[in-house]
């Protein structure tokens, strides 16, 4: 029989549609993604197609038993799932929940007008519970974006679904609950209203208590000042000396004194670490700077970001934070120098065959290295075994193109007895409010011009923000014919010159600033046999 002369209802029942609206990250933003299911006559079954990978495609039986596990029919017709665009691989278990709800919408067993300006996120388990998923923060924003405003997401992920600020959303922990706010019977949140949130802290990264307190460090007054000219700059930091003399202790209090994140930058971390998986089930903003320490080990999609749907590596995750490579001369080489790009453009590119996604990447470099392979180099009671070509290619694995992008160059030895057991340091609090005061001078400094730090400023703004004096000239001229400094050598100078008088509170850049700032710099590349040799 036609299909044209069967009564209007039949036809209805015999072909069934509905859409449910998803996300599919891709890069810090995201696409959004329609589920569109049909339900017709064939043979029972369910097929998934638009570009789905392994997750994606066991999802089909994960949403049949979850559907009958939780007290609804499971279509006994042909199921098609078509997840658009097609030309966007789509990964993970997030499309379970929005499958299910398309299945159950086009079925007739909830409105299908209730989940068409809803986006649904979630993976399902057998039970027909809902566990969180990825990328959660990144949906919500390219939702709001296109005029989406409401959201259904698993309960593990509200914090940081409500980390927006708008829309109306609701956290669930079944699909029969999300079956439920869809049909009217419970009631969509809103952000104002936050009686649904899971007790427990907004935020569970990056404590600055758990890296110590600045006061740890005893003795190193150099290397004291230089990590609060570097927090106060963001200058990139390298610290060598042999084992024991406190580069991995120095380095892991840098957190304690960085001055907390901006709202701005705070959403843009907080979304790098949904995508990447890192963001820990029921945690809101991230409030403090990423302090990220992989190991040596590490591959280059582990540290630069990539794979075969591209994920951001370590240099995203320390976004607006530190990255610290300890042992650095242990990473491989051309791990090394691929940080080059991130350090320059401040965002990573990965190129694909099917699209180029970038992910931000303005992230403060520190590196720790001993002076030799077995690290007695320049040590009086201890005996270096390592010949002069092994020391040479130690340290050539850093290379000089990297390394003079290293504003602070620091060297260290083991503090004495005395200094061990003496009182502390200078007063964290004290170094932090410092460090602050120059940050909030840096920022209204360079309001608008597209960048915030003083490691930032570049070539062209030097004269504009770092003026010199002709005294100051002359010395930093001078110093110049001395050691040899290059061009980026010298820029770097001025650079840490203006973060010093910052700190001082002063405007003007004078002659004891430019001489602080060439202790500084003046350590690296090959010239660690005069300290150590």
């Amino acid at each position: 029989m036609q299909a044209s002369l069967l009564p209007r209802y039949y036809i209805r029942r015999l072909t069934m549609f509905a859409t449910v609206i998803s996300h599919a990250p891709l890069g810090i933003d995201g696409k959004l993604v329609s589920v569109e299911v049909d339900i017709r006559t064939g043979i029972p079954g369910i097929d998934i197609v638009g570009l789905p990978d392994g997750a994606v495609k066991e999802a089909k039986e994960r949403v049949r038993v979850a559907i009958r596990n939780s007290g609804y029919e499971f279509p006994a017709r042909r199921i098609l799932v078509n997840l658009a665009p097609a030309g966007i691989r789509k990964a993970g278990a997030s499309y379970d929940l929005p499958i299910a709800i398309g299945i159950l919408a086009a079925s007739g067993q909830i409105p299908p007008e209730g989940v068409r300006k809803t986006m649904v996120l979630g993976e399902l388990n057998l039970s027909g519970n809902v566990r969180p998923v990825h990328g959660v923060l990144s949906a919500v924003h390219a939702g709001l974006g296109k005029g989406i405003t409401g959201f259904l997401v698993p309960r593990g992920n509200l914090r940081e679904a409500r980390v927006a600020g708008t829309g109306r959303i609701s956290g669930i922990d079944s699909l029969g609950e999300a079956a439920g706010v869809l049909s009217g019977s419970a009631n969509i949140g809103s952000p104002d209203n936050h009686d649904d949130e899971p007790d427990g802290p907004d935020e569970t990264m990056y404590d600055a208590a758990h890296y110590g307190d600045f006061e740890d460090i005893r003795g190193h007054w150099i290397l004291k000042r230089a990590l609060e000219v570097a927090a106060a700059g963001r200058h990139h930091l390298f610290l060598f000396g042999p084992p024991g003399s406190g580069k991995t202790m120095g380095a892991r209090r840098l957190p304690s004194i960085l001055p907390p994140l901006s709202r701005e930058e705070s959403l843009e971390v907080t979304g790098i670490h949904s995508i990447a998986g890192k963001l820990p089930p029921h945690c809101g903003l991230i409030t403090r700077p990423p302090f990220r320490m992989p190991h040596h080990s590490a591959s280059t999609e582990g540290i630069i970001g990539g794979g075969k749907l591209p994920k951001p590596g370590e240099v995203s995750l320390a976004h607006e934070g530190i990255l610290f490579l300890d042992e650095a001369p242990e990473f491989r080489k051309d791990l090394l120098q691929a940080l080059r790009e991130p350090i320059e453009e401040e965002r990573i590119t990965i190129a694909r065959a099917e699209s180029n996604v970038r992910f931000p990447a303005s992230f403060q470099l520190v590196l720790a290295a001993n002076p030799c392979p077995c690290g007695n180099l320049g040590r009086k009671e201890k005996v270096c075994l390592c010949s002069t070509q092994e020391v040479y290619r130690y340290w050539k694995k850093l290379g000089g193109a990297l390394l003079d992008r290293i504003d602070i160059r620091v060297p260290l030895s083991p503090v004495s007895s005395e200094e061990l057991v003496g009182d502390g340091g200078p007063d964290g609090g004290e170094v932090r409010r410092r460090v602050e005061a120059a940050v909030s001078r840096q920022h209204e400094r360079f309001k608008g011009h597209g960048f915030s730090r003083n490691s930032r400023i570049p070539p062209g703004y030097l004269d504009k923000f770092c003026p010199l004096d002709r005294l100051s000239r002359g010395l930093l001229i001078d110093s110049m014919k001395k050691i040899s400094l290059s061009s980026r050598a010298i820029h770097s100078i001025i650079k840490i010159a203006r973060t010093v008088s910052d700190l001082e509170g002063s405007e003007r850049i004078g002659e004891e600033h430019i001489l602080e700032a060439i202790q500084h710099r003046r350590y690296g590349d090959g010239d660690f046999f005069w300290k150590f040799g």
